[in-house]
């Protein structure tokens, strides 16, 4: 399933793993609307894990990575009620220290219920997300 031409979205059943592939570089609107078709998504199955591939996209502007953490989380934890949530990023060794850093950063003292990791290699985020 594809929101748009700047992502795609499927669902692996035999994982219980939602997929995210950014294809190319996409505004904030964008941005919001990809994750927005996602929950679309996961909300019927109950998807709580989520493999999220940047290689293509890019990071995120600050204001948009505090939307995923602060309203965006607040959403999926209303659609995902008693879900365990983790959200795996895949990128590029260039971004991953940043990300890793700014979700350090802008996720503390945040409410439980979601957990984020960032990862240069895709087997290890299958492992972690308990596929």
């Amino acid at each position: 399933m594809s929101a748009a031409d700047y992502v795609l979205i499927s669902y692996r059943p035999d994982l219980h793993l939602l997929i995210m592939r950014w294809t190319r570089p996409a505004t904030p609107a964008e941005h919001r609307a990809g994750y927005q078709q996602a929950l679309r998504v996961a909300q019927p199955v109950q998807a709580g894990r989520w493999l999220i591939d940047l290689r293509s996209r890019g990071l995120a502007d600050p204001a948009d990575l505090r939307w995923i953490l602060h309203d965006f989380r607040a959403e999926l934890r209303a659609a995902l009620p008693g879900v365990a949530c983790r959200i795996a990023y895949f990128t590029t060794p260039y971004h991953a220290d940043m990300l890793a850093s700014r979700l350090q950063e802008m996720n503390a003292g945040a409410t439980s219920g979601l957990e984020f990791q960032v990862f240069v290699e895709e087997t290890p985020a299958y492992q972690w997300l308990g596929a």
